[in-house]
């Protein structure tokens, strides 16, 4: 559980960079990016790909990108 937390929180921190929001979201957002992040990916994209921690790096990436983003788009709207 603790290597998932640990593989979690570098696929948000990628998704963060991906999406130029990185340095705003802190650890525990990044982590939480991460492991929904993982979860809507392969639920989307499915598990191909290299794994690590029993999470497909491709598809947990490229869904993690996808929470940061509609996340940031409405709490960007929140704030405005």
């Amino acid at each position: 559980m603790i290597w998932s937390v640990i593989v979690g929180a570098i696929i948000g921190l990628i998704a963060g960079a991906i999406t130029n929001n990185g340095k705003s979201m802190g650890w525990i957002a990044n982590i939480l990016a991460g492991l929904v992040g993982s979860f809507v990916g392969q639920t989307l994209l499915g598990t191909w790909g290299p794994k690590l921690a029993g999470m497909a790096l491709i598809p947990s990436i490229a869904g993690a990108v996808i929470v940061v983003a509609v996340v940031s788009f409405f709490l960007g709207r929140t704030n405005h």
